[in-house]
């Protein structure tokens, strides 16, 4: 037992202690109350000892709903919250010795589904619903693989762990010990709906700088079971706050909650730069670790470890800026470090529609800097190869001081792969490949070491994506060999990266030679150096549990 376990259990025991005579106290459950006038814990579970009962709780029309305490978790049944009950009054989920457990899915705040409910709830921004806090250090578990959280559009999540302290979303089974350290859809996932804008909403000629740009029937239906699992996202606002997450990891999420529906580990479903998103963990999931559907919320210092799908997932014209990434591929798992798509539905399009989202700046257009991809070279894991960076559908990206390697990945004979299984970096249609050579999607201090550096058409002037990325003086590219000593870091050809940390600008060695490479505003390339380890004490699995593969 950890020395927080104890110190809680003392206080416990001490809060206990001055309810009755000589420190005695008694509890029997089948005194358990049924009355729905007073205090309820999960109505048919009750425990008569309100006033030491650190549980959530909320009051509907004279009834207060609270979870049951055994000592050291606090339970909440289905009745206490569930898709077809959501919470739509201020909770709080307080520090205590165990966890705090869902039986079904936790929804804070209502869906709205036209603008006519919205204006009628009184909802236009975040902080117009209810708020769920979150204090530092709490463990929060559901039940099933058939539970999820949302965050309703005007609803708040305020989840402000700290390095020793973080906040830990997972599933029972994991508590239990029942998982494996790369297991993933134990529960679903976490949805966060703002009202930021998406190009999946009409916005009519508004630029997407113009502050006066709007629109109407802005609901986009978000991932998520149908019928009462129903949410929706949209609007006009990329300054809309859905709260703070800081600190905070989310663990074994990807169950499968609707037909062909797998959640990501957080999906930001139009969520605005008002969002404080800092010391963010996607660990095992199914789908994506992050999914960006449109709005505009920064993320900074984020860590993807043995994500199957995209860790990082852009699209519907998402437009924050991602800063300080680490991203690791499992031994044999994962598909791309980062996933960017410019235009929602980008195939159902016409040219002329995309052209003029393009000219309106509603296209994403993501910055991304200080990223770490290390990705495993497995050629077909649960979804795609494990690959890098891939910019497409319109996505104008701008990319500074990226790392993507290839080089630890144990590969089989290349010539018996496809020849762009393991790219680097790919730029996968017309718009991108336009705006590469235009200037409106840029590389700038980045080292590219794969055994296929590339994909992707040339530019509209015959240029090559790798001829392109190696114009910028800033870049360099290795092409790693996997039956070559280039996958060697330790041998004098290649050294880019000691484990995961980035190695010092004058330590790197490509080809043999100190690189040529120049980050941009900063002295190292990559997301983490060991000498300023920002991953420290709070993450899952890079300094505790199962060794990293490549270590």
């Amino acid at each position: 037992m950890n020395l927080k376990t104890i110190f809680a259990l003392n206080a416990f025991a001490a809060a206990l202690a001055g309810c009755g005579s000589n420190g005695d106290v008694n509890i029997d459950a089948s005194k358990a109350s049924d009355d729905n006038s007073t205090v309820i814990n999960n109505p048919d579970v009750s425990d008569p000892i309100v006033d030491a009962n650190p549980c959530a709780s909320y009051a509907v029309d004279g009834t207060t709903f609270k979870g049951s305490f055994d000592g050291a978790d606090c339970v909440y049944l289905a009745k206490f919250a569930d898709l077809d009950k959501p919470i739509t009054s201020d909770i709080t989920l307080a520090e205590i010795p165990g966890v705090h457990l869902f039986k079904g899915s936790l929804m804070i705040g209502k869906n709205y589904s036209s603008d006519a409910d919205l204006a009628a709830a009184g909802i236009t921004q975040g902080g117009d619903a209810a708020t769920l806090t979150i204090e530092p250090g709490v463990t929060v578990a559901f039940e099933s693989k058939d539970n999820y959280l949302v965050i309703n559009r005007g609803a708040q999540i305020m989840a402000k762990g700290t390095a020793l302290n973080p906040i830990t979303i997972t599933a029972k089974s994991d508590i239990e010990g029942n998982v494996a350290f790369d297991d993933v859809s134990q529960w679903g996932g976490m949805i966060i709906n703002g009202f930021g804008i998406t190009n999946k909403c009409d916005y009519g000629d508004y630029a997407i700088d113009d502050a006066a740009i709007t629109t109407s029937n802005c609901h986009v239906e978000a991932e998520g079971k149908s019928g009462v699992g129903t949410t929706h996202y949209g609007g006009a606002n990329n300054a809309d706050s859905s709260g703070v997450l800081e600190y905070f990891i989310v663990k074994h999420t990807g169950a499968e909650v609707g037909a062909g529906n797998e959640l990501n580990g957080i999906s930001f479903d139009a969520v605005g730069s008002g969002t404080s998103v800092n010391y963010l963990q996607a660990y095992s999931t199914y789908d994506d670790g992050i999914e960006m559907f449109g709005g505009a919320v920064n993320i900074n210092h984020y860590v993807a470890l043995y994500v199957r799908d995209d860790s990082i997932d852009i699209d519907e014209g998402y437009q924050g800026t991602i800063d300080h990434a680490l991203v690791i591929h499992s031994q044999d798992n994962g598909n791309r470090c980062v996933e960017s798509d410019g235009i929602g539905s980008y195939s159902s399009k016409t040219e002329e529609f995309k052209q003029k989202l393009i000219s309106q700046g509603l296209n994403s257009r993501a910055t991304i800097k200080n990223l770490t991809c290390i990705t495993s070279g497995v050629e077909q894991g649960t979804h795609d190869p494990s690959q890098g960076i891939r910019a497409r559908e319109a996505h104008f990206l701008t990319l500074e001081n990226a790392l993507v390697t290839s080089a630890y990945a144990a590969d089989s004979d290349p010539a018996e792969k496809d020849a762009t299984h393991n790219f680097c970096f790919n730029l996968n249609n017309a718009e991108d490949q336009a705006a590469a050579q235009s200037g409106d999607l840029s590389v700038k201090g980045s080292i590219f070491v794969c055994q296929d550096l590339t994909s992707g058409k040339s530019l509209p002037n015959d240029t090559t994506v790798e001829a392109w990325l190696s114009a910028d003086a800033s870049n360099q590219l290795f092409q790693a060999d996997t039956e070559d000593a280039g996958i060697d870091l330790n041998a004098d050809n290649l050294a880019i990266l000691d484990g995961f940390y980035s190695l010092p600008i004058a330590d790197m060695k490509i080809n043999g030679n100190v690189t040529t490479a120049t980050p941009v505003n900063t002295d190292y390339i990559g997301a983490v150096t060991k000498t300023s380890d920002w991953t420290q004490d709070w993450t899952f699995g890079l300094h505790d549990g199962e060794p990293l593969w490549f270590n």
